[in-house]
């Protein structure tokens, strides 16, 4: 083979290489996984006669949770080693740190958006009650946290971003967590726009600047459980029967309506406090990844490292 052949071989191998790791194979690469293994625990899972989990009747197990967590950490994990071949350094176990300050985030910050409800008379507590703390946790904090993030950020943005561009990537997770909730109880359209804002992009500014699913899977868990365990306010449209006997009142543009408290214009304006502060945090650090047709592509180490 002369050496012209060798080139041209080898340019071929490169950009058939490269394909096969674009973004968007790579999304495809993940749904397929995510789809086989989900169908492997859920047969498991009947086999083994264990209960599923449900947030409506309050009923949630650990062996359940796990089995419904595991797919979505497996496929990521794989997708990560095997086909991007890096470590998995959003999932490091040394940032195991951000968890925890994402649980404290979103405590105190959703405790200020009850605050704040409650001062404009659209929160009321008529006592207390005991609530299956273990199963809420379970149910609101753990199963939907990390897969949704892992999903939404780790996937959906992060891969966007990459090709895309930050702006981009944004605009798009945004919108796929605001509408995946459409389906729920009392969802309109308004409620799926409501938590595109102030979650989607909360959530997406918070890994581009972290670079940690930690911090995303913490705050998103700390918001559920303070939400739905402590306060008794619906989870995105479905009631909890919280620590405290409570109801939200007012008009539906303060309140959220039927939805809850995350359609309110109340939370939609606080957390875009937060998600502005980030913003500047990322214009000002100059980290913003442009699309691949203003400049050349990076890959996520590459991101990773500019902060």
């Amino acid at each position: 083979m002369s050496s012209a052949d060798a080139s041209a071989t080898s340019t071929i191998q490169t950009v058939l290489l490269r394909l096969l790791r674009s973004p968007l194979l790579r999304m495809l690469y993940f749904a397929l996984m995510l789809t086989a293994f989900t169908a492997a625990a859920m047969w498991l899972a009947k086999v083994a006669g264990i209960p599923r989990n449900s947030l409506k009747t309050m009923q949630g197990n650990l062996p359940f949770t796990v089995l419904a967590v595991l797919p979505s950490v497996l496929a990521y994990w794989l997708l990560v080693r095997w086909v991007e071949r890096r470590k998995v350094s959003e999932l490091d176990w040394r940032k195991l740190p951000h968890l925890l300050w994402g649980v404290l985030g979103g405590l105190l910050l959703f405790v200020a958006l009850t605050a704040q409800l409650w001062m404009a008379g659209a929160f009321a507590i008529s006592g207390f009650s005991d609530a299956p703390l273990w199963s809420l946790f379970l149910l609101t904090a753990v199963a939907p946290a990390i897969t949704e993030e892992i999903v939404s950020r780790g996937i959906l943005f992060r891969l966007t971003e990459e090709g895309l561009g930050t702006w981009i990537a944004l605009a798009v997770s945004a919108l796929f967590f605001g509408f995946m909730h459409a389906g729920n109880p009392g969802a309109t359209a308004w409620s799926s726009i409501a938590i595109s804002i102030e979650a989607g992009l909360l959530f997406g500014l918070l890994y581009h600047v972290t670079r940690s699913l930690w911090w995303c899977i913490g705050l998103h868990a700390g918001w559920n459980f303070v939400q739905g365990a402590v306060f008794g306010i619906p989870v995105s449209g479905i009631a909890v029967d919280g620590l405290l006997d409570s109801r939200l009142q007012g008009p539906d543009w303060l309140d959220g309506g039927g939805f809850g408290a995350e359609a309110s214009v109340l939370t939609v304006l606080t957390c875009s406090i937060i998600t502005l502060l980030l913003a500047r945090h990322m214009l000002r650090t100059g980290t913003v990844v442009v699309p691949f047709w203003k400049g050349t592509r990076r890959t996520d180490a590459e991101i990773a490292a500019l902060r």
